[in-house]
């Protein structure tokens, strides 16, 4: 029979893949159930803020090790003529925050820290029906036919998290933002873009990223109903973003070229309204399935790793003689530490969606003389809570 406290973590996204890592730093032995069958190798970029990166260095990884650096020399908001609204050097961020953000591919860093997990840790092609809550704790559940009994679960099942809307049925669930985004990885390393960048239009949105690995992370969002599905999403970036500023003509052009299965495109939601409580029983919620926010400050995978770390800070070591009976209140201060923070960022995340998305040629105008009229220092203060926010309960 297995010693120790055991875990099992529902969701092999970036939350998930930190809870598990976190947990077994701790001592605890963690099972990682993913439903899909295998890891992504094609996805998104995802920029580590300096709040992320300090929650990845509590729980002794270091992401810019894990899936390397890259740090552009600047990053700011532009017009489609390309003159710049606002241009922040990322100097100023370092020296401001004690260090930069950094902007990996998602595949790459998620691998990075599947890498660190012992070997059959994560379980694919596993999806998660239902937990019951025996005496003796938590049994999860699953399509295969397996029982896995354990003493915690996280919930790290994504944004529509079937967890959440069985333990929270009257909760409101998800909000549509009225913004579709198209995303991609590109190579261009021929175009050596300087900074992150995003060009606000009048409903349209157009961000350049570039990744540790030399490639480019792009997006694009738009204002249409939800499930609005152009036949060629592609020939849609291009009739949308193809007059915008240098270099977007050419990344479309390239975009052009690739598969048209490498073109993402997803309708944005967050969620309505806050959940009651972070915690149920000896389940746990985090990232996307805890408080899905939409991705206008960059801040979603930044909060689930926030998340998964002061979850096991809290969380006794996995051998500890009291460890079973110490996890109620470990969850409820989970809750108290997590629940106040996330909810402001969720909805900081959806007025800055609005301000983005303003279609009103007037009240677009307005927006843009008002960020152009911003001190760059002043701009700096508006981040201070989110990247000096991060902190482990005392």
């Amino acid at each position: 029979m297995q010693n120790g406290m055991r875990a099992v973590v529902v969701g092999a996204g970036i939350g998930g893949l930190t809870a598990a890592l976190a947990l077994h730093r701790r001592g605890w032995h963690v099972t990682l159930c993913e439903r899909a069958p295998e890891a992504p190798t094609t996805g998104a970029g995802i920029g580590l803020a300096p709040n992320a990166l300090r929650a990845l260095a509590a729980i002794g990884t270091d992401a810019a090790r894990a899936a390397g650096t890259a740090v552009p020399a600047a990053m700011g908001v532009r017009r489609p003529d390309g003159r710049w609204l606002l241009h922040t050097a990322t100097a100023d961020l370092a020296s401001r925050y004690g260090i930069p953000p950094i902007a990996v591919a998602r595949p790459a860093f998620t691998a990075a820290l599947a890498a660190a997990l012992p070997p059959d840790t994560i379980r694919f092609a596993t999806t998660v029906t239902t937990v019951d809550h025996a005496t003796t704790g938590p049994l999860v559940r699953t399509e295969q036919g397996t029982a896995l009994p354990a003493e915690l679960v996280v919930a790290a099942d994504g944004i529509h998290s079937p967890l959440r809307r069985g333990f929270f049925p009257s909760h409101p669930g998800l909000h549509y933002t009225g913004e579709t985004a198209w995303r991609t990885l590109l190579d261009a390393p021929d175009l050596r873009v300087p900074a992150m960048s995003e060009t606000w239009g009048r409903g349209e949105r157009f961000g350049i990223t570039p990744l540790s690995d030399g490639r480019l992370y792009l997006y694009a969002t738009a204002v249409l109903p939800a499930g609005t599905r152009p036949s060629d999403p592609r020939a849609e970036l291009v009739r949308r973003f193809g007059a915008w500023h240098d270099p977007i003509p050419d990344l479309l052009d390239r975009v052009g070229r690739l598969d048209p299965a490498a073109v993402l495109q997803n309708d944005l939601h967050d969620l309505a309204a806050p959940l009651p409580a972070l915690h149920h029983g000896r389940i746990a919620w985090l990232g996307d399935a805890a408080h899905a926010m939409a991705p206008n400050l960059g801040q979603g995978g930044c909060q689930a790793i926030e998340d998964a770390a002061v979850l096991a800070h809290l969380l006794p070591p996995g051998d500890a003689p009291d460890a079973q009976d110490a996890v109620p209140a470990a969850l409820a201060a989970y809750t108290a530490a997590r629940r106040a923070r996330t909810d402001a960022i969720r909805l900081r995340a959806r007025r800055a969606g609005r301000l983005g998305a303003l279609r009103n040629p007037v009240a677009a105008a307005a927006r843009n003389a008002a960020v152009q009229a911003t001190p760059t220092p002043l701009a700096l203060r508006g981040l201070d809570d989110l990247f000096n926010g991060f902190r482990l309960p005392t």
